[in-house]
């Protein structure tokens, strides 16, 4: 059995631009949760935006990125996206961006025009993960992965269900290419049921879990907007719902285990690095959205 390490909460919240009210649980910018390869988690929790910002939808504007992915989740909403690689569309609900920001990128993201129109409930995710040296300056891409492209798994005993974004599970393959070994699921446990999760050894395990109350291996209770790490050794994990469906995304992976070093939207190696890519970007070497 894979024991609890700890259960940490959000102990803040700021807003991205004025669209995105997020909660931080973990940040290569602060404390060590043992998250490698995944740098960084903002969870924006379910919440109401009005209608009728047609004209000025709220999100974030034209920015740059370099040395690191970034995944957006759409659990409620929709969200438009554009980049300088050329990548871009809506995200709608269920779906998920898995951008390479590699070399550098500039991108914006902003609340779609028809969610802007209608309003609505809002909850996303959104995630940094790491890209190891060899692959920091890899080029620039962009991958749209729709709800309906991305591989669903039953669990036994009709316990749940597994979405799986990245990784593999039982011989099924996620939708996104990844450059590291990982697993991002979206996990359902049906209310009163339990799930047994099991992933590789040599991976780090977080939960993150975004509705319900779940108790982990019999003992430990966590509800929505928890973090939930997990000790380095291996073992199945038992995921058990009350009275209410839970549903959590789980993050494992291959540690890359080198150094950070980060700055704003930029994430290397060294300082020197650092230097450089603010060089890239100043230089206009991240490309324009068009």
């Amino acid at each position: 059995m894979r024991n609890v390490k700890q259960i940490y909460r959000a102990d803040s919240q700021h807003w991205v631009g004025d669209g995105f009210l997020v909660q931080p649980l973990f940040s290569h910018m602060g404390e060590d949760r043992g998250t490698d390869p995944f740098l960084m988690l903002d969870y924006a929790a379910p919440r109401v935006f009005e209608p009728g910002r047609i004209s000025s939808p709220r999100g974030v504007g034209q920015h740059p990125h370099k040395g690191f992915e970034t995944v957006t989740i759409a659990y409620q909403g929709e969200v438009a996206h554009r980049d300088s690689s050329g990548g871009g569309g809506v995200i709608k609900e269920g779906d998920v961006q898995w951008m390479t920001a590699g070399a550098g990128i500039i991108h914006e993201e902003f609340h779609s025009e028809a969610f802007s129109k209608n309003g609505g409930m809002f909850e996303m995710v959104q995630l940094w993960v790491n890209l190891p040296a060899k692959d920091k300056n890899t080029p620039a891409r962009y991958q749209h992965l729709a709800k309906d492209n991305i591989p669903v798994v039953q669990l036994p005993d009709q316990a749940g269900h597994l979405r799986l974004i990245a990784g593999e599970h039982e011989n099924v393959k996620g939708a996104a290419e990844t450059f590291t070994e990982m697993n991002v699921w979206d996990v359902v446990v049906n209310a009163g049921k339990e799930a047994v999760i099991n992933v590789p050894a040599s991976h780090s395990l977080s939960l993150v879990v975004l509705r319900g109350n779940a108790t982990f291996n019999g003992k430990e209770q966590a509800g929505a907007g928890r973090l939930v790490s997990f000790e380095k050794d291996g073992g199945e994990v038992r995921i058990a719902a009350g009275s209410e469906e839970v549903k959590i995304l789980l993050l494992s992976g291959v540690p890359i285990a080198e150094q950070v070093v980060g700055y704003g939207p930029f994430v290397m190696n060294t300082a020197e690095e650092i230097r450089q890519a603010v060089n890239d970007f100043n230089s206009g070497r991240f490309g324009s959205i068009h």
